[in-house]
């Protein structure tokens, strides 16, 4: 079976990644220097997989089997021998065996495939709400940063469930759901109520900052 099934460095973190989502992570132990060095010399990308058990830092760590497939943006060194990445998240993968036999775990994973999602009412109702939900949260957040937004959104369904994904403060489990489903429109449902939820949240207290690794392509401060 690995024969067919493609080979990926895993580089597991207390942190979902989405499609079409970046993060920028310090390198700092040598196995994970030695995964990026590797992945830069063969111009390759590496698996992000949320920990299902286990450590972030220095010991083993048993993950999630659906993850997403991470390249490599760009690069910045330190004298202390650590480096900085970016990474954007590009396409989902689900493990079917690991191999411990590295310094760092090494995943043979086939590509998670998503439902094409169904033109029609329903999805075109689905979408509208959720933009408008998703703008509304995200335009109070920013209101209580004191900058203006200008939003544009993907024209599939499908980018657009992952972006406002990767933006809901929600707990790592709930992510990982939403990284799991292989329907849109299934995401969009699962999402809306915690969209609305939030955005109500912000009419009356304090919610959390928005750094710039959350501010994708999509989300312009003025």
């Amino acid at each position: 079976m690995a024969e067919e099934l493609e080979k990926l460095p895993l580089f597991p973190l207390n942190t979902v990644l989405f499609p079409y989502s970046q993060i920028q992570l310090n390198i700092f132990e040598e196995r994970y220097s030695e995964l990026v060095r590797e992945c830069l010399e063969g111009d390759k990308s590496f698996g992000i997989v949320l920990i299902r058990s286990g450590k972030e830092v220095g010991g083993p760590a048993d993950p999630y089997m659906v993850g997403t497939v991470a390249r490599i943006v760009s690069t910045q060194s330190h004298p202390d021998g650590t480096m900085d990445i970016h990474i954007l998240g590009e396409r989902r993968f689900r493990i079917r065996k690991l191999d411990e036999s590295r310094p760092f775990l090494v995943g043979y994973v086939e590509p998670v495939v998503e439902l094409e999602p169904e033109a029609g009412p329903r999805t075109d109702a689905l979408v509208m709400k959720v933009r408008e939900s998703f703008r509304m949260l995200i335009e109070k957040i920013m209101e209580r940063q004191d900058f203006k937004v200008e939003i544009s959104f993907p024209s599939d369904p499908t980018a657009l469930s992952f972006i406002v994904a990767n933006i809901l403060q929600i707990e790592n489990i709930q992510k990982q759901r939403l990284l799991e489903l292989t329907d849109t429109n299934e995401r969009f449902i699962a999402m809306l109520p915690i969209l609305e939820r939030q955005a109500e949240s912000l009419s009356h207290t304090v919610y959390y900052r928005l750094g710039k690794a959350e501010l994708s392509e999509h989300i312009h401060p003025n």
